[in-house]
């Protein structure tokens, strides 16, 4: 098993809401970021925290402003420290002090985020991992609640479920050991470990416990990678994990990229080793099956012309070929160019599925003023999956996506608001929420997986 490979793709493993835009490279990826200045000598206040807000922070107030506080619990009264003043309407600050703790607070699963620490200090990204897991998927839920209501304009229950425990073998009940990959960063001495919470902090760990097994086995948080920029870590399912040292003065590497296997119940993925691929060991799964079961088998036709926009590697196009057969038509719509290429082989199952590389805007735009009248019923017969980036569809697709008139649309989300203003504006446009199921492909954080149907009202 390879320890380390040098040099790597600079994205390596990227997000999720990368997709966006996957010709360009995040601020991250071009070079290392100033650290954001933090006060750390900021008025410190005892605040009640009233509830949770998206982005995983507390909503408290002082004075009749709001205050949004890190690391503290709805129900909980807490000394913390403001980090950000600059806004007229609201303040930002960092709880210090548990002064009357939540029933739902337990240690942190990561030691270097504790509140303990100095708030500088605190490795970033488990922001809830000092809540029990039930509390923190019915934070979850009430976040989703708001936001449809607000922005979708759905009164709506939801329940965030774990993910189904055969399909993610090894994570633990506490919210640990799901992550299959992993970015560390490298600061300016060579030490290796996460960003601070909400900073460009480097701040050295002992343990990831958000990974997998076999990646916290691996990650060399004890060494040093003078002039190295990130350390990702990588376990498909399919393949060795690998760690991945990636050097300053790389650039995007031109030519033949490493591929790896994602394995899928029955099936394998080809997919780029830095390509997008959902990162809990069992997203894929929990997400394909959720798609499954979302399609309206009665509206779904396989001769129409089904799509998967924003496909990746075709995970989601798969999942509704399996479920109605061989002779499904479904053709999936990336703009990465490498995903699309593997999509093509890892649906050659499906004699009617294609795979073709296009920005999804422009994609439905030549749909629209290119298709014949046969071409248009087929596009009114169809069942659209679509999978965006972090931001959501956005007002440009949902215009365009409404106009060819879908019998139905399964929107898989992975954030609420994006997903809650995408539900209003599709219900604006003639489609209604018929049904929503919510996972936590995330634990210990605030980031919460949701799928929906929409379908046109008749």
């Amino acid at each position: 098993m390879p320890r380390q490979q040098r040099p790597a793709r600079a994205n390596s493993a990227r997000s999720k809401s990368d997709r966006s835009n996957p010709g360009r490279t995040s601020a991250a990826a071009r070079g290392r970021r100033p650290s954001t200045p933090v006060a750390t000598d900021g008025p410190v206040l005892e605040l009640d925290v009233e509830r949770i807000a998206h982005g995983g922070v507390a909503v408290a107030h002082h004075e009749g402003r709001v205050v949004f506080v890190a690391d503290a619990i709805p129900g909980e009264r807490v000394r913390a420290r403001v980090t950000d003043s600059a806004h007229a309407r609201f303040w930002r600050a960092d709880a210090l002090e548990v002064l009357t703790a939540s029933d739902d607070r337990r240690p942190h699963v990561w030691a270097e985020a504790s509140i303990d620490r100095a708030p500088e200090r605190r490795a970033g990204g488990a922001e809830f991992g000092h809540i029990s897991p039930e509390r923190q998927r019915a934070l979850k839920a009430e976040v989703l609640v708001d936001a449809l209501r607000r922005m979708g304009g759905v009164d709506r229950e939801v329940e965030v479920l774990p993910v189904q425990a055969d399909f993610a073998p090894g994570v633990r009940a506490d919210g640990t050991g799901w992550r299959t990959r992993v970015r560390l960063q490298v600061d300016d001495q060579g030490r290796v470990g996460p960003y601070a919470a909400r900073s460009h902090t480097v701040v050295p760990v002992a343990s990831v416990p958000l990974a997998v097994d076999e990646l916290a086995d691996l990650a060399p948080l004890a060494d040093r990678f003078p002039g190295a920029r990130t350390v990702d870590l990588v376990a498909p399912s399919g393949a060795d994990p690998q760690v991945i040292v990636v050097d300053e003065g790389e650039r995007m590497p031109r030519g033949r990229r490493p591929v790896t296997t994602e394995i899928v119940g029955d099936r394998s993925f080809a997919v780029d080793r830095d390509g997008f691929w959902q990162v809990h060991r069992g997203a894929a799964a929990t997400l394909s099956k959720a798609v499954q079961e979302l399609v309206d088998a009665d509206r779904f036709d396989p001769r129409a012309a089904n799509l998967d926009l924003y496909g990746g590697v075709g995970l989601l196009a798969a999942a509704v070929g399996d479920r109605f057969g061989e002779t499904v038509r479904i053709t999936s719509v990336e703009s990465d160019e490498r995903a699309t290429t593997h999509a093509g082989a890892n649906l050659a199952d499906w004699v009617g599925a294609r795979a073709v590389t296009a920005r999804v805007d422009r994609y439905l735009a030549e749909l629209e003023d290119g298709a014949g009248p046969g071409e248009r019923a087929r596009l009114r017969d169809a069942t659209v999956v679509l999978d965006p980036p972090r931001s959501g569809a956005g007002r440009d697709v949902v215009d365009r996506l409404v106009a060819l008139q879908p019998r139905q649309l399964v929107y898989v989300a992975c954030d609420p608001v994006a997903l809650a203003r995408d539900i209003g504006l599709l219900r604006e446009r003639g489609y209604e929420l018929e049904e929503l199921q919510a996972v936590d492909l995330f634990p210990n954080t605030h980031h919460v997986e949701a799928v929906a149907r929409l379908a046109a009202i008749v």
